[in-house]
């Protein structure tokens, strides 16, 4: 099991790299528009409704249905998923386009085999000191 306690953010943010970029946006807008998904949150819990983003978001970054089985959801978790996006949305998960998300599926995938490798070379160091030590 991995434990990630001696490594600690400064913060339940992280670094603060999203909530700073939000923080800009809202003092930014505030004054003359509700955030865009309000209405959504509003009407559905807030937690679904990001379940829903990332869903699209690996709807897209998967390959549709097949790659979302390729990753071991089941076809039923997947159209009861695409019936609640529809629901909330308005659109099939395929068709919609999320605004403000742009999704690169070459830095998507190269960024993953990059995180996959270090990882890897990070566990081999650690069972090497394991071994020594």
């Amino acid at each position: 099991m991995v434990d990630f306690r001696s490594e600690r953010m400064e913060s339940p943010e992280g670094h603060g790299l999203a909530r700073r970029a939000w923080d800009k946006y809202v003092g930014a807008v505030n004054k003359v528009t509700i955030p865009v998904l309000r209405p959504w949150v509003e009407m559905y819990a807030a937690g679904s409704i990001a379940d829903l983003i990332g869903f699209w978001c690996v709807w897209h970054l998967e390959g549709g249905f097949e790659g979302l089985q390729r990753m071991g959801m089941s076809r039923a978790s997947i159209y009861r998923r695409v019936k609640l996006f529809r629901i909330a949305f308005g659109a099939h998960p395929d068709e919609f386009v999320m605004p403000g998300i742009t999704l690169d599926l070459v830095d998507f995938r190269d960024g993953w085999a990059k995180h996959a490798a270090e990882k890897r070379a990070r566990e081999k160091a650690a069972a090497k000191a394991q071994s020594q030590g």
